[in-house]
């Protein structure tokens, strides 16, 4: 542990990790007390991290690496499984060390002998990774772009104040509870979007009070309650482009597909939608909209025919200001998936909408939290039953519901497999009295034994937010790891 006295080391950082380091640290010191000394890299400018610290950067004086010496060394290399082939989702923050299963530098079977299991866990650096990643792949498009975190899909406290401390991104939330939380951990009201679907009275007199929060009526029944509630405010709307996708194609994940779904005003009562607008006095200077869940790369020809129809549709609004493009935006669930590419996919964007004098604004849940998250657990028995091995964990469904209702596997993984004793072939079930209580069949995996650890990865959204008591078994530790 660093003394009071000693730089901080902030190498092998990026300028917004390093800034959310200082400021903890600066919070931990007493005010008055002397500049926080710290080591940056050579290539981590101090002037970034200076307007990422906002009113705490006079606290701080940067000094030379060599006040601190070498370098801490890199990440160990991840271990080869037997046959020398890695597993699909392997990567550096998630990967095999020593014979034993990391995220990031945490090793995950003695986390869960510490928090106990089940346990979801989170990677603050993985979740600032991807945002980072998107976001720069808009700025390569040239889009002038804002980044609205989608908090259903993971509205831990902990994330959320790590993600206001680093100036991450804004907030998309679809309900009056998911306003007021986002608020108690410390986002204003200029930093959240708001897209709710059957809005009550009460959702109204809400934003109503919140002047300052991006409100995007899905229906005309909406945009009218708001325009009486709050004559002249500046809005958005949220259309139905007609066309979608999500993971696989799957309808279930389709949000404005060829059915007709509950999402957004259609083209063809546009008209209506202008006319209240102009009723109440207010501009609709957005335009929201929101295709599915989880594409990849093989869905983009169907997200391209609904960016076309959106862009169909700019002429009819001439006040806007911003184009909103929902999230949806997918990671791999299994090793046939192929990973969205989105350079291509910021490039489909740019070509619909830079240059326009527009802000473009997207909502991403999964592509954020997703892959930065596994649901850990231990195994409760092995046994065969006629022709199935089977392996209980002591997390059932209710803790990761998507497998069940949409496909998107959370794939079982050993935390310290046992490689030299092979590999069997296992169904592995949850401990929730339901038959649809299955995370995986057929599934190969070095042998398990009771006691054993294993991790649920891509449990990092619509895990947790989703989770339910059926059985009274949705107890779960949650632990945000900040490295």
């Amino acid at each position: 542990m660093e003394t009071p006295s000693s730089p901080l080391d902030c190498r092998g950082l990026t300028p917004p990790q390093a800034a959310v380091r200082i400021r903890q640290a600066v919070s931990a010191s007493a005010a008055g007390t002397a500049p926080l000394s710290v080591v940056l890299d050579e290539v981590c400018a101090p002037e970034r991290v200076s307007t990422a610290l906002r009113g705490a950067a006079h606290r701080v004086r940067y000094v030379p690496a060599a006040a601190l010496g070498p370098a801490p060394p890199p990440a160990a290399a991840a271990d080869p499984a037997p046959g020398g082939a890695e597993p699909w989702w392997q990567r550096p923050d998630l990967r095999y060390a020593d014979g034993r299963l990391h995220l990031g530098d945490t090793d995950v079977d003695e986390l869960a002998s510490r928090v106990g299991t089940p346990a979801y866990v989170l990677s603050a650096a993985r979740v600032r990774e991807n945002a980072r990643r998107l976001s720069d792949a808009m700025a390569s498009s040239g889009l002038d772009h804002r980044i609205h975190y989608a908090v259903k899909a993971n509205r831990s406290p902990a994330l959320l104040a790590h993600l206001r401390t680093a100036d991450a991104c804004g907030v998309d939330v679809c309900s009056a509870g998911e306003l007021s939380h986002v608020q108690s951990c410390g986002f204003p009201p200029e930093a959240v979007s708001f897209t709710g679907t059957s809005l009550t009275g009460r959702d109204i007199a809400l934003l109503a009070r919140h002047p300052g929060v991006r409100v995007n009526p899905d229906s005309l029944a909406s945009l009218d309650a708001l325009g009486r509630a709050c004559p002249g405010r500046e809005v958005g709307l949220r259309i139905n482009p007609g066309a979608g996708t999500g993971y696989q194609g799957d309808d279930r994940l389709n949000y404005s597909g060829a059915p007709a779904t509950k999402f957004g005003v259609y083209p063809d009562r546009l008209g209506e939608a202008s006319d209240i607008a102009a009723r109440w006095g207010m501009r609709i200077v957005r335009l929201h909209f929101h295709v599915g869940c989880g594409y990849l790369d093989g869905q983009l020809p169907e997200w391209e025919r609904a960016l076309d129809a959106a862009a169909a549709l700019l002429d009819r609004f001439p006040d806007l200001r911003e184009v909103n493009i929902g999230g949806g935006l997918g990671v791999p669930h299994t090793a046939a998936d192929r990973p969205l590419d989105l350079d291509r996919w910021a490039s489909a964007v740019a070509r619909r909408f830079a240059g326009l004098g527009l802000r473009v604004a997207v909502e991403p849940g999964d592509y954020l939290v997703k892959d930065a998250g596994l649901l850990l657990t231990e195994v409760a028995y092995v046994e065969r039953r006629r022709d199935v091995l089977f392996a209980g964990l002591d997390a059932g469904f209710n803790l990761a519901m998507e497998p069940v209702f949409y496909g998107m596997p959370c794939e079982p993984v050993a935390a310290v497999p046992r490689w030299d004793e092979g590999e069997e072939t296992y169904t592995v079930v949850g401990d929730v009295n339901e038959a649809l209580d299955v995370w995986a069949s057929g599934h190969s995996m070095p042998r398990l034994r009771p006691g054993d650890r294993v991790a649920l990865i891509n449990a990092g959204g619509y895990a947790a937010s989703m989770r339910s008591d059926h059985c009274l078994r949705g107890q779960a530790a949650d632990v945000l790891l900040i490295e």
